[in-house]
């Protein structure tokens, strides 16, 4: 290997047991430990973040079991260079043993292109490995999942890119850094151990003057914040904002919040999102949960960013405090999954207006009571389908302003059985 490589590949393993942070595969008794000793090899998928080590293992994969290792991109590839692939395999002097076959980035092809390897897994001609940073439930077809087994991997801890940073001191000499710019160092990384690397081979040439988190951050760029606005992290952040905030922990609620903002989100779809949680989580547990997640929306198209910003913050520490119910997001369902397969019965008649001559000769609102002409304001009347029983869709909950949600029923239920 050329020492002009990058220091990544420089340093990559040489062996599954020097993989770091995925113990669970390469380990003693891991996942992948235990197939290469059953000495027969399986098609795989590794997902897992950057820099987490999947094409190492694809590479020692094939290794482990002395098969020939042919790799390839989705970014660069299609049908045609995957059956080009195969065609080179078909006539190789090693006909008939099989190949690994390393798909990086295998989330890219569509399905027709993912189709074109199904004949070759199935008939043993390839060991497939595709490496995927996005959710393999959502980019893979069924057909092709069926066939192989999915691993996860894990960004790599502390420990982990501590490892890799103590291998490179031994090939090339020991850092000068603190222990505060050591740590500083680690979690620029956010646990992607090729990126750590990236950041060592940036202070190469000055790293015996490098000592403090100062003179380091001069040195070394701020790796941006994990946050693909297209793809699984955006969900996965904004599932864990929506989480914290229904889980009543504003601590949680408003990390999360920061991680979205720092990764690059637009806090105008944060500001929509905040007003879904209001809705759906709060409803009228708090009444003033709605109308302040739309006025921090206002005030953000108001304000602008960074101004803005603090009132979208503000709102998500009083969602997460706020009393939590889904009572009204609930009753909103039951009723439209009802009101989808009963559209074919009408009002009853009584509520019906009757502005015709015919409309009152056939009864239409006939006698239909104006409840404001009553002691209560309340008749009792019938307002649903005369076809169908009294429903009950709203059942709020024993918290905040549901409290009297409740009374309100239970008083209104007892005019009820009085009429």
């Amino acid at each position: 290997m050329s020492a002009n490589s990058p220091l990544a590949e420089q340093l990559r393993p040489k062996e599954l047991k020097e993989i770091v942070g995925q113990d669970h595969l390469v380990g003693p008794s891991g996942f992948i430990t235990r197939i290469v000793e059953s000495k027969k090899p399986l098609s795989i998928v590794l997902w897992g973040p950057p820099g987490s080590g999947k094409t190492s293992i694809a590479r020692l994969y094939a290794k482990s079991f002395s098969l020939d290792f042919k790799h390839m991109s989705a970014i660069f590839s299609g049908v045609a260079e995957i059956k080009k692939i195969v065609q080179e395999i078909d006539s190789s002097p090693l006909f008939g043993k099989q190949v690994v076959l390393f798909v990086d980035e295998i989330h890219r092809f569509n399905k027709a292109q993912q189709d074109a390897f199904l004949p070759f897994v199935e008939n043993g001609k390839i060991i497939l490995i595709g490496a995927t940073a996005e959710n393999p439930s959502f980019y893979i077809n069924k057909a092709l999942l069926s066939r192989v087994r999915v691993l996860t991997l894990n960004p790599l801890d502390e420990n982990s890119l501590n490892i890799l940073l103590k291998r490179y001191e031994t090939k090339k000499g020991v850092l000068t850094l603190d222990e505060e710019a050591r740590v500083y160092l680690l979690l620029q990384a956010q646990g992607d151990g090729r990126y750590l690397l990236n950041l060592v081979e940036n202070i190469e040439g000055v790293k015996s003057t490098i000592r403090t988190v100062d003179e380091l951050k001069e040195y070394i760029q701020t790796k941006a914040a994990l946050f693909d606005k297209g793809g699984d992290q955006h969900y996965n952040l904004i599932s864990a904002l929506h989480k914290s905030v229904r889980g009543s922990d504003p601590d949680a609620s408003i990390y999360w919040f920061a991680r979205i903002l720092e990764g690059g989100e637009d806090p105008l779809y944060l500001a929509r999102r905040l007003i879904r949680m209001a809705v759906e989580d709060i409803g009228i547990a708090d009444p003033q949960a709605l109308p302040l997640a739309i006025a921090a929306k206002t005030a953000y198209e108001s304000l602008g960013s960074p101004e803005g910003e603090l009132a979208l913050a503000q709102v998500v520490i009083y969602l997460a405090l706020a009393p939590k119910s889904n009572a009204a997001y609930n009753a909103y369902n039951q009723a439209r999954a009802l009101a989808k397969e009963t559209a074919h019965l009408s009002p009853p008649k009584i509520i019906i207006n009757a502005p015709t001559k015919l409309m009152k000769e056939l009864d239409f609102g006939k006698d239909y009571i104006y409840d404001h002409d009553l002691k209560n304001a309340f008749s009792g009347q019938n307002y649903f389908p005369e076809q169908m029983p009294r429903q009950i869709f709203y059942e709020p909950k024993e918290r905040g302003f549901e409290r009297e949600m409740v009374k309100r029923i239970a008083y209104f239920k007892t005019l009820r059985r009085k009429h």
